[in-house]
Parts: C-alpha cells; structure tokens; sequence
C-alpha cells in the first residue's frame, strides 16, 4: 500500500534513483564512511594561515545549490550546523568521464539528499569559509521534498512553523529548524545535571516496573492493558512512588529514578498522556530538609544549562536562585480568595465554591474541592518559585501528618508561573494511618472519583516491616525543560508527543 499519493517532484526523485542504480551507483550504500569532521569542526580549527584541514571527510545533507557550468556551490548540514561546499566537475571527474558531475551531481542530487565529501578547507574570493571537494560520495537518496526555509544576512525569514507538521513529523521538523535541538540538547542537560546532584548526595538510581497490577503513588486514571500468559488485567504505571518507598523499607538510604509515566487523562498545552517525572526518596529526611535541596538543585540547573539563575517564561524573569517563598495553602486561600477555608467539610466547601464561581462534581470530596479553589484563585498569582505547604489530610493520602497540626501534613508543591512543577511530602511511614488513607481513597472511588487511589495491601505490608522517616520529590521532568528553555507548549519538549493518529 503506497504511504501517500505522490506529488510530480516525488516521482520525479524516484526516477533519479533508479537512474542512479542504473548507473552502478547504490543510492543507500551499506558502507562505512570514513567521517573525521564536522561543520562546526571546520569553522573551528581552520587557519589559512596554516593552510591546514587539508584532508577532511565529512558528510551531511545537502540544503541549497548554486548550480554554474564547471563549478557550484551547495552547502551542507551535519549535526553540528552548515558549511559552504565548493564543487568543480575537473576536481570531482579528473578523467575524461564527467558523469559524476554533469549527470549525478547537477540531475540526479536534490535539496535533501545526504552525501560525503572528501576535501580540503579554504577561503573564497568573497571571503567564506569552504570546502573544496575531492571527491563526492551518494549516501541517501531523498524520496520525499523538504519544506524550504528562507534565510538571508543569516536570519530565517519563513521558518516551519506549522505545529501539525513540526510534531508528527518532528524529523523534518529537527531538518529544516535546527534550532530546535538546542532545546533537547539543553533537556539532556537537565538530566545529566539532576544526576550528578543526586549522585553527589549518595542517591542510587534505580529502575521499578512500568507495568504494574495497582496503580499506585498518585491520584490519576490509568491505562489498563492485558497481560494474557497471566490472564490478568494490568495497568500503565501512574507513578514509581510505591516501589521507590518500599526500597527505602529494604535498606538504601537514597533513591531515584527517571520514569516514563502513564495517565489516561486529557492533552494540552502543558500536558502529554506519556510523561518523564524524576522522583527521589532520602531516608532520615523530611519536607523541609527537601525544600533546601530543591532549590539548590534547581539553582544548579540553571546556571548549567543557561549561565544564569533567572530565565525568561514568556513574559516574566524567574529567578531561580536564592531561598523560596514558603507559603502555607490555606493561607494563600485566604490571601488570593479572601476566604479561611480551614476547618470545613464538603458541604461547606462546596458552598465556598459556588460563591467564588469554582465548578465542582458530585464525586468531589474536601481534597478536590480545596484543590479546585487553589487552582481558581492561587497558582496564577504564584509566578516566582513558591512552595505552597501543609496541605490538608484529605488531600494528600500518602503523606506524614504536620508534628503541628494533625489536621495537615507535611507536604508542598513548588509551583513556578501559576504551573506546579514539583510535589513533595514528609512521608507518611504508619502502616495503620496509611491503610485507613487508602481504604478513605476507596470510598472515594466507590463514590465515582476514577481518579481516586486503589488500595495497595502489600506497600502497608512493607511499611509494617519498617520504613525510616523519609522525604520524597516528583518532579516533571517535562515542564522542568519548558522553564529552562522558554518553551510554551510539552509538545515542544518532546521529541514525539503524543497526536491522533495519521490517516494513510
């Protein structure tokens, strides 16, 4: 079955290689090429002075061509960027066939096309950096034609901007906007960086089980698959949280991982179903120990990926240096929607929630309601790194009580330009409160909140052996990498997000 019905400059590339093979000349050689330079290689160690670079070989994908009789230009793109390619028929055809020119070169090539160049560097008449061809090798043929970025002075005057194209076909995408991988380069940074910091503590990093037979560790709907040599339905983990306390149960002092999560919730701008969150877990620690490390952390980040603490989010300067605002939950209800909430059931809540104009479902218990307020009227007005604290019990299952305030516990979220970016808790290590939570999770699922936890009997069991006091940290690794690199959308942090699927 053809993928696509094809346009005339396809069809017309599908004869050129086959005029290719005709010719002897294999347009998908199974061969190795002898690359010894880059683009960025050459813009870097050239001296005319020195004359040196006398024999490179390099290979990239051919971007534009300045076809004249006997010689032409083109230039080439490799990973590391572009570079001016000087090609002579009499250098590339010594001999007396100059096919390889007249023919292969300026008939059977087009824009796309990815070749090797063997040569030297040298200055043009007009002063630019080139490569001066030796020889010219066909390494892939391109079937299909690219979409034709404008540039001139060096500046883009129609970059791709189509978000349809530019996210399911991210490879053309990555080709004709190369800027776009200086975002995922900086998003390996971000991971490179978190590890050393956790490395530094004395944190191992580990791996726990994607597919998993409770869901467990967030409150969130998952997908559910079949396992058939078990015959048992399974589900897409919503989080590692669980598994990573039960390691702490077992003896390590540090734990950390970075997971691909599922939840089978809705897309947008700043959610995918398929998500990468890092989460961490110290013994002997709690939230507010945790509340230092994550500035550090995030301090840390910054100044490796940008050289700086502050970074642009669309229109405001974050500054991530420095000590965080600590600004309890319901004190900011109270702040931002002139309402003292503390102490109220879910009738009462409920009633709040329709003279502050918040929509509520039926399902709703206190922790949700709370939490729709908070999302009304506070997380805007958090712009600058806050941690919002000592949320109430209902809202927070698997959570320490506040040594303060049994009603509360000792949780936070560090939120960052009205997003949440982190979540993090003194954990709860009580086998009996825990059960209770859980089985409280229960009724509330029972009541129709999907979203709501499963009771997992064997994480109470592991937590009657013993878990130390402990200080665990999600973070999303996602929304981290949009904050650092000025992106607005997930779909611009990742390679592939997620999208309907094509009709062929």
């Amino acid at each position: 079955m053809a993928i696509q019905q094809l346009s005339e400059q396809e069809i017309l590339r599908r004869e050129s290689m086959n005029k290719l093979r005709e010719m002897g000349i294999e347009p998908y050689p199974a061969a190795l090429y002898p690359v010894n330079a880059t683009a960025e290689s050459v813009k870097n160690e050239y001296d005319p002075d020195k004359g040196n670079l006398t024999d490179i070989c390099l290979a990239g994908r051919i971007m534009s061509r300045r076809i004249m009789g006997a010689a032409s230009f083109m230039e080439l793109q490799d990973e590391t960027g572009r570079i001016q390619v000087y090609v002579k028929r009499d250098e590339i055809c010594p001999g007396e066939d100059k096919t390889m020119y007249n023919t292969v070169f300026k008939k059977l090539l087009d824009i796309g096309d990815i070749i090797g160049i063997k040569g030297f560097a040298f200055i043009t008449q007009t002063g630019q950096l080139s490569v001066h061809a030796k020889e010219l090798t066909v390494l892939s043929k391109s079937l299909r034609v690219l979409p034709i970025v404008k540039e001139a002075d060096g500046k883009v005057h129609d970059a791709v901007t189509d978000p349809e194209l530019r996210y399911r076909q991210r490879y053309v995408d990555l080709i004709v906007n190369p800027q776009v991988k200086d975002v995922f380069v900086k998003r390996a940074k971000i991971i490179s960086t978190m590890r050393e910091y956790f490395n530094a503590a004395g944190c191992l990093e580990v791996e726990t089980p994607i597919l998993q037979s409770i869901p467990g560790g967030a409150t969130a709907r998952p997908f559910i698959t079949h396992h058939n040599a078990l015959d048992i339905d399974m589900y897409m983990r919503i989080a590692n949280e669980l598994y990573l306390k039960r390691l702490i149960v077992g003896g390590f002092a540090g734990v950390y991982e970075f997971a691909k999560d599922f939840r089978n919730e809705g897309m947008d701008k700043t959610h995918n179903p398929e998500f990468t969150c890092m989460e961490i877990y110290v013994a002997y620690k709690d939230y507010k120990w945790m509340m230092e490390f994550v500035e550090k952390m995030l301090e840390k980040i910054a100044i490796a990926v940008n050289g700086t603490t502050k970074v642009m989010i669309g229109e405001n300067e974050v500054d991530f240096g420095g000590v965080y605002r600590r600004l309890p939950i319901l004190e900011a209800i109270k702040e931002y929607a002139g309402v003292d909430v503390k102490g109220m059931g879910a009738d009462e809540l409920r009633a709040v929630c329709k003279k502050l104009g918040v929509e509520t479902e039926p399902s709703m218990g206190v922790g949700k309601l709370i939490d729709a307020i908070v999302g009304e009227y506070v997380e805007k007005n958090l712009v600058q790194p806050t941690f919002l604290t000592d949320y109430p019990v209902e809202m927070s299952p698997l959570t320490k009580r506040h040594r303060e305030d049994p009603t509360l516990t000792e949780r936070f979220e560090l939120f960052v330009c009205g997003k949440e970016l982190a979540n993090a808790y003194s954990e709860l290590n009580d086998p009996v409160d825990q059960l209770e939570r859980f089985e409280e999770q229960a009724a509330l699922k029972s009541n129709g909140d999907d979203e709501a936890m499963f009771i997992d009997y064997d994480f109470v069991r592991a937590l009657e052996y013993g878990m130390p006091p402990t200080s665990g940290l999600g973070m999303g690794i996602d929304r981290l990498t949009m904050f650092m690199t000025g992106q607005s959308t997930i779909q611009d942090v990742l390679f592939f997000p997620m999208m309907r699927p094509e009709a062929f």
